[in-house]
């Protein structure tokens, strides 16, 4: 299987603060991927690169075996849709629909059309007339249109209403169903795009945290809660993603899910409970500064 996005111990710097280090990673063909982190945790710069928007400080980038930056063979074949998307001001949406189409050797015009209806843009419009929301509804319809092997969504859904989201999120899985590619989506609500997600791309301070399926992700971790003193006990030799108090002395932990039958039931003579956590908790506790949650702010003396 050719690998579309390759990035290879890739660094990039900005002055002194490192918004990557040494992210290595591959993605493969026809998958869509959710691209996953806090903010500042490297997910746009990330994107930009792979974009050819900008270059690396040091690493190796390639797409579809070529460095992006500066190269047309990459910008036909690639699109990224962001919020700070640059498109002339001067024409209107149906102009820009058919500078789109000439560019865009996939490009599905009829696609671009039914969409464009079915939210109730007007060809006359300019981009800028647009609000927050109607932008980036009509930028994500480039997106979807443009059918490009490798088609990058950076936060699609800003400004979007819900039941927008949720139409944007159909639309782009029934379209890659029929006309298989490779999509990145970066997004901060993980329980907003999981169910159309093949893979995970977890990034955590400029580094790559996890890469896995969606469904290995649920089966990654577990909830065990209890009596604080029991809880602290059976914890030692565990991997601990987050551990808080609930109340009255009780306690509960995130533990990494590799538990044995005999510490399982070691926890049960504890009288202590497993239970099972949503994959957007799950990245949250991950990729948590640590510095405890924030009720710990108020409880600093």
């Amino acid at each position: 299987m050719m690998s579309v996005l390759e990035f290879d111990s890739v660094t990039k710097t900005y002055g002194e603060k490192k918004a990557l280090d040494s992210l290595t990673f591959t993605l493969g063909e026809n998958k869509i991927t959710g691209l996953i982190g806090r903010n500042g945790a490297g997910k746009t710069t990330m994107l930009k690169i792979a974009a050819g928007f900008m270059s690396e400080s040091s690493g190796e980038v390639r797409v579809f075996g070529k460095h992006p930056f500066n190269n047309l063979t990459v910008s036909a074949n690639l699109i990224m849709i962001d919020n700070d998307m640059n498109l002339p001001a001067a024409l209107s949406l149906e102009e820009l629909l058919e500078a789109a189409a000439n560019f865009y050797p996939n490009w599905d015009m009829k696609l671009a059309r039914n969409l464009f209806d079915y939210f109730s843009l007007h060809p006359k419009q300019t981009h800028a007339g647009l609000s927050k929301g109607m932008k980036n509804t009509f930028n994500a319809i480039i997106g979807l249109a443009a059918r490009c092997p490798l088609t990058i969504f950076d936060e699609p859904t800003n400004g979007m209403d819900a039941g927008v989201r949720k139409d944007f999120y159909r639309a782009l899985l029934k379209d890659y169903i029929a006309n298989p590619r490779t999509i990145i989506i970066s997004s901060h609500h993980l329980n907003e795009v999981e169910d159309i997600l093949e893979d995970i791309l977890l990034l955590k301070d400029g580094k790559q945290f996890l890469h896995m399926p969606v469904e290995e992700l649920r089966e990654y971790a577990v909830v065990v809660s209890g009596k604080e003193e029991a809880v602290n006990s059976w914890l030692r030799g565990h991997e601990v993603f987050h551990k808080s108090e609930v109340s009255f002395g009780r306690t509960f932990a995130v533990i990494r899910n590799d538990l044995s039958d005999e510490q399982i039931a070691a926890a049960m003579k504890m009288s202590l409970e497993f239970s099972t956590i949503s994959n957007e908790d799950l990245c949250l506790y991950l990729t948590s500064q640590e510095k405890g949650g924030i009720d710990d702010v108020f409880n600093k003396g």
